[in-house]
């Protein structure tokens, strides 16, 4: 009976360890699944700018513009002093930023394959929003779009069209939203002498004398049946400030993170601005007096040994080598960036107030810069600095410690795998890389160099530009091209104006650096399986 009594005893305590160990691993699992509820998985804010260029900035070391919020943004995580764009064109560059893949993989070669275009495969690849949208994220995306409508279903935005029945993410989607909102605040008045109208928001603005049509009369300019496009417009937008299209983008996104604040969020606001029409509304406008601006020291570069000398209409725009003119240019750009910069420090606000700000992943980056004037070129497209060189900063609190500062060259096309790294959500096919490993000081061998690329209608300009250790190179990818081929030591000619290649007497002795960032290029070209690998390598470089 005794020995009977001992085993029913010891059976007694071994079901009781059991049941306990089950109760452990059954709360265990409750709490691991609680820990990826969505009060607890972190959030994403990802905020793109268009046309913003890495030195309109304070942080940057810009003199004139203020930015204390971005700056700040950027002391509070990771700073990217040398981040450029996969290409310097609205469309194959967000197409690259939302699915990681290069310009070439996604097929996004120009604005011209955005929102419907179905003449061939393009952007076949799942963007980060989709990933996340799969992994019980609510995403939600105001602002421009500018890429193939056909990933936008992930978007649950409560606005999907406007009045007009134009989706939100077809072409010009976010314009049709902001003049129906327009319509109500500020009904279109007739024009007063000096003003025409904003061919965007339909409302007069007051003409710098850089404008194009300075001086015209509507009448006069409809008789003309000329184009009138955005980048032609400068001056003062006669409207309320709070009724711009910046504060209207914002506003979205404000409300979006107030309405989903106990959801698991990627939420993108993507500003128009500072892109064409470059009209700030006041105070912004008179913010940089167009008397105090300093013209850029490229302004008037010859170009005789430049592949850029005809770029961007540059000999049929001769405004923007005109150093008085372009004052107006730079103080109306400062003007909207400093709007952004205001909004962007209410949405950050917004996030402390919630009590998200430490749950959430902020990114701020632009598409592309802005030549401004440089070498008397105005917009992007090309690879100078002005155009090619962008803004980054991420901030994470407790994940990336607070004034970060990062050297090395990166891309916004490894934005996707840096979402995939921090978010948790596991890795994903994508030609980019995560830019942890450079935050936190681990990664030696990403940041060595960085690729742009364009290919607009093949070699008639330059198709590549890689920077390393503060040399760039700018080739076309193929042996026949007659571009000039471009190669310039940032570091002692930061403007560009020394083209060590094409007509330079003494090029042989550039021989060995041509060489060495050609081979980083094709290595480059290698890895994401371009098919310009053999016309690069057969490029006469001297």
């Amino acid at each position: 009976m005794l020995i009977k009594s001992t085993i029913h005893m010891k059976c007694k305590k071994i079901f009781s360890i059991v049941c306990v160990s089950l109760l452990i691993l059954i709360f265990s699992g409750i709490h691991a699944f609680a820990g990826n509820s969505p009060k607890d998985r972190p959030n994403i804010l990802f905020i793109m700018t268009d046309q913003q260029r890495y030195d309109a900035l304070s942080i940057a070391g810009n003199t004139v513009l203020e930015t204390p919020n971005l700056d700040r943004l950027a002391r509070q995580g990771a700073y990217f002093r040398n981040a450029y764009t996969p290409c310097a064109v609205c469309a194959p560059a967000r197409s690259s930023i939302l699915t990681g893949c290069t310009v070439e993989n996604t097929g996004m070669r120009t604005n011209d394959r955005a929102y419907y275009y179905d003449k061939e495969a393009v952007m076949t690849m799942p963007t980060f929003d989709e990933i996340l949208n799969e992994n019980g994220y609510h995403c939600e995306y105001y602002g421009k779009w500018h890429s193939q409508t056909s990933h936008t279903a992930v978007y649950k935005n409560p606005k999907q069209a406007a009045k007009n029945g134009k989706s939100v993410f077809g072409h010009g989607g976010q314009r049709f939203v902001h003049l129906d909102y327009l319509d109500e605040k500020e009904p279109i008045r007739d024009l007063k002498v000096g003003e025409l109208y904003d061919t965007m928001t339909k409302r007069p603005y007051k003409t710098d004398t850089l404008d194009k049509h300075h001086g015209m009369t509507d009448a006069e300019l409809k008789a003309t049946n000329e184009r009138f496009p955005q980048s032609d417009m400068h001056g003062e937008l006669e409207i309320l400030k709070e009724n711009s299209l910046t504060a209207f983008q914002a506003k979205e996104t404000i409300e979006a993170i107030e309405r989903l604040k106990d959801k698991t969020f990627s939420i993108t606001c993507s500003f128009h601005f500072p892109h064409a029409p470059m009209l700030p509304p006041e105070p912004y406008y008179s913010m940089y007096p167009a008397e105090d601006m300093v013209p850029p020291v490229s302004i008037a570069d010859d170009m005789k040994n430049s592949p850029y000398k005809s770029a961007n209409g540059r000999l049929r725009t001769p405004e923007y080598s005109d150093p008085e003119k372009i004052k107006y240019m730079i103080s109306n750009y400062y003007g909207l960036v400093k709007e952004i910069d205001d909004w962007v420090g209410k949405i950050l606000e917004t996030l402390d107030e919630l009590g998200l700000a430490e749950n959430t992943l902020v990114i701020f980056t632009s598409d592309h810069g802005e030549m401004l004037g440089a070498h008397g070129l105005r917009e992007k497209n090309i690879f100078y600095e002005e155009s090619a060189h962008i803004p980054l900063m991420i901030r994470f609190p407790g994940k990336i410690e607070s004034n970060t500062t990062v050297d090395g060259y990166v891309s916004t096309v490894d934005l996707f795998a840096t979402i995939m790294d921090y978010l948790k959500i596991g890795e994903h096919q994508s030609d980019g890389k995560s830019l942890r490993g450079l935050v936190e000081g681990t990664d030696t061998a990403h940041g060595q160099y960085v690729v742009t690329e364009w290919n607009y209608r093949g070699d008639i300009s330059p198709n590549y530009m890689i920077v390393k250790g503060g040399w760039k190179l700018m080739i076309p990818y193929s042996k026949s091209s007659k571009v000039i081929n471009a190669m310039y030591d940032l570091s002692n000619d930061p403007h560009e104006m020394n083209n060590l290649l094409g007509s330079n007497p003494e090029k042989e002795l550039y021989e060995e650096r041509a060489e060495n960032l050609r081979e980083c290029l094709l290595e480059w070209l290698k890895k994401n399986n371009s098919k310009h690998v053999q016309g690069v390598e057969e490029r006469d470089l001297i």
